[in-house]
């Protein structure tokens, strides 16, 4: 386990300057709902929108600046995610990224754009249907955790396997069943890592400078390790591509 870890590590320094490029993505990303017009919060690496007031004086004109910020921030996700994956996998096939390749980015980032939207989608459905039960937060959770065997390894699979959508989904599901302690390893770096940038607006109480300095953080060196360390762990399953 340590190996991946390792592994991992080799494969962002050796591949930092075009992940710092592409990683620009994740900072627009996460800066998109920062600059709407509602009241955000970020917690763990990402920016998450305030639901309770919204929808109590949720209008047309809200809902289409919630939806238009919401896609545009899951597109620049969707190609950060791509391109970083793309990355990994030509520097172990030791090959040079082909121009068919980068004509194939648009592609890949519209796969997994439906992936991120329709998991956004249903996350919204069952908050919203939920929010006068009052358990709507206790009910996302649970919709979530169902849905990220499902999902987690799709946009992955999308770039190394070359598949549609539907196939990386049963694949995302597959990999979680067979090897699941990679899936434990990955959760448990990833809140030890964001768990530790998020005491930066702790220690600076919150000023702006601290939380945009977490999320500059975030966006260059957390987000865009954990896609490596995620493409890492896929890559496992390749015998030919193994590093042990």
């Amino acid at each position: 386990m340590p190996n991946i870890l390792e592994t991992s590590a080799k494969s962002y320094k050796a591949n930092l300057r075009f992940i710092l490029f592409f990683s620009i993505a994740f900072l627009i990303a996460m800066l998109i709902p920062v600059f709407a017009p509602f009241p955000t919060y970020d917690n763990l690496g990402a920016i998450f929108i305030r639901t309770g007031s919204i929808y109590l004086n949720l209008n047309f004109i809200d809902v289409i600046i919630i939806v238009a910020s919401t896609m545009f921030s899951l597109l620049f996700l969707s190609f950060a995610i791509v391109a970083i994956n793309i990355i990994i996998k030509h520097s172990h096939t030791a090959t040079r990224i082909r121009k068919e390749v980068i004509d194939g980015i648009e592609k890949y980032t519209a796969n997994v754009f439906v992936i991120l939207l329709l998991f956004t989608a249903i996350l919204v459905f069952v908050s919203f249907i939920t929010y006068y039960s009052g358990y709507s937060g206790i009910a996302t959770l649970v919709a979530g955790i169902i849905l990220v065997p499902f999902l987690f390894y799709a946009p992955t699979s999308i770039v190394m396997d070359d598949i549609r959508p539907i196939r990386a989904i049963r694949h995302s599901l597959s990999f979680i069943y067979h090897h699941f302690n990679y899936f434990i390893l990955w959760l448990l770096v990833s809140f030890v890592l964001l768990s530790v940038v998020d005491l930066i607006p702790i220690i600076g109480s919150s000023s702006l400078a601290s939380v945009y300095i977490a999320l500059i953080i975030d966006s260059f060196v957390i987000l865009p390790f954990l896609i490596v360390l995620q493409s890492e762990t896929y890559i496992k399953r390749f015998s030919m591509l193994k590093h042990t």
